[in-house]
């Protein structure tokens, strides 16, 4: 009895084992992996080939699997034949039970004591400590399952041919295990990531605005074609010093006759190159160096390649009729990503908190980045405040007027060029009840 009970127990084991390995390997990071495999671990080395090869850990899978179902049938069977007959002898001779009642007993005894164990001690546990030691559950484990993988590998390899056969009848891919994540999904484990205090709020928050770059147009990152200082390619370098000191810009487009023409980009520190060799009277087409187009629905992921490829560090972006749009650089996807504002030009409209709980923001600031100012996302097909007030307004909007919009009272403080310069918010939360909540008013 006592050497059952032994068998028993080592094959609950070996489904503990097999369980923590199956979810470590499914849960395990690479990256940590891969740390304790340059650290020198050799275990380390053959766990990271198994979970970036997807056919690899099909096996390794399917090996758990073929190791939980033979102790588990191994456990069940030696308890029936084993405990059974002793608990029953033990019921009809103590208990004073028939035979039959005594063996019924005994069987959804034995059973039910297995099955619990077997749960709590053979699934449950060894799960939870996977799940929460991934990497180091994944290198212990990996000397039991190299040599089981080995024992299994004939019929791992008959039951993986069978359900490559059984998906194909089904019309399903057979593409693997993979570990693939979705950038909303990246997003979510850089948040749980702060939440267990692996992140700071400000690496957070860099984390999330450089997964942004792949749903962002760089229309939202790009400088607009009003605001562009350029100078005309018939120019000297004189006349474009005076405009970079003028702009206190490091680059100035070059333009042949209108700035939708834009030609090549003049770096100040060239120009200050060519005057002190006492060229100054060149003119700009002649020093110019070419510049990047993009056009205005490329992602800002993409803008990189792109302006590498053009061997740029500047880019117009080019709207669907061949028009200017406006200039990019890859100093404002540095911006986008670090978070980190730009010194506000004289007379630039600075968003600020006024004393009677209203805001004051720019209409140019984009929707997304007003969030926090408004308590509220401004939905439209617009990307800046601006747009959206002519939206929901539907004509150009006019000094003192005044709407709300999504809970928001909104009055234009400011306009320039037709489009709104400065505006002043009442946040959501601070909207009186009496407010009136039309779309539009005067």
């Amino acid at each position: 009895m006592s050497a059952a009970l032994g068998v028993i127990a080592v094959l609950i084991l070996l489904n503990a084992l097999f369980v923590a390995a199956e979810f470590a390997s499914v849960s395990s990071r690479h990256t940590r992996i891969r740390q304790a495999a340059e650290e020198g671990s050799r275990a380390a080395r053959w766990v990271l080939g198994v979970v970036q090869d997807s056919s690899r850990l099909d096996r390794y899978i399917a090996g758990c699997q073929v190791g939980i179902t033979l102790a588990s049938l191994l456990l069940g069977a030696l308890g029936q034949a084993a405990v059974t007959p002793r608990l029953a002898g033990g019921l009809h001779s103590l208990g004073g039970m028939s035979e039959g009642t005594a063996l019924g007993v005994a069987t959804t005894g034995t059973l039910l004591l297995l099955t619990v164990g077997q749960m709590l001690i053979g699934e449950l546990v060894p799960k939870s400590l996977a799940l929460q030691f991934p990497t180091q559950t994944a290198i212990y484990t990996s000397g039991p399952m190299r040599v089981s993988l080995g024992f299994f590998r004939p019929l791992i390899s008959l039951i993986n041919g069978s359900e490559v056969t059984v998906l194909r009848l089904l019309g399903v891919s057979t593409g693997g295990h993979r570990h693939i994540h979705s950038p909303q999904e990246i997003s979510f484990l850089i948040a749980e990531s702060r939440v267990g205090g692996l992140l700071s709020a400000e690496e957070q928050d860099r984390l999330d605005r450089a997964l942004r770059l792949a749903v962002l147009p760089v229309r939202r990152l790009m400088v607009p074609r009003r605001d562009i200082v350029g100078v005309d390619g018939d120019a000297t370098l004189i006349e474009v010093q005076r405009v970079l000191v003028a702009s206190a810009f490091t680059r100035v487009p070059v333009f042949e006759g209108t700035v939708d023409r834009i030609v090549g980009v003049l770096r100040a520190k060239e120009v200050a190159s060519h005057i002190a060799s006492g060229e100054g009277g060149k003119v700009a087409r002649v020093v110019m160096r070419p510049i990047a187009h993009v056009p205005e629905s490329i992602r800002a992921e993409r803008l990189v390649a792109e302006l590498r490829r053009q061997h740029s560090e500047q880019a117009v972006v080019v709207d669907e009729h061949g028009g200017v749009s406006g200039l990019v650089t890859l100093e404002d996807l540095l911006v986008e990503v670090l978070g980190v504002a730009e010194a506000p030009q004289p007379g630039e409209v600075v968003p600020q908190r006024l004393p009677d709980g209203r805001v004051r923001l720019p209409g140019r600031m984009r929707v997304d980045e007003a969030h926090d100012w408004l308590g509220v996302l401004w939905e439209g097909e617009s990307d800046t405040l601006s747009g959206i007030i002519a939206e929901r307004l539907g004509h150009i909007a006019e000094v003192g007027e005044r709407a709300v919009i999504d809970g928001v009272a909104v009055e234009v403080e400011s306009v320039e060029h037709l489009a709104v310069r400065a505006l002043l918010a009442t946040p959501a939360q601070f909207l009186s009840d009496d407010e009136p909540v039309d779309e539009e008013r005067r």
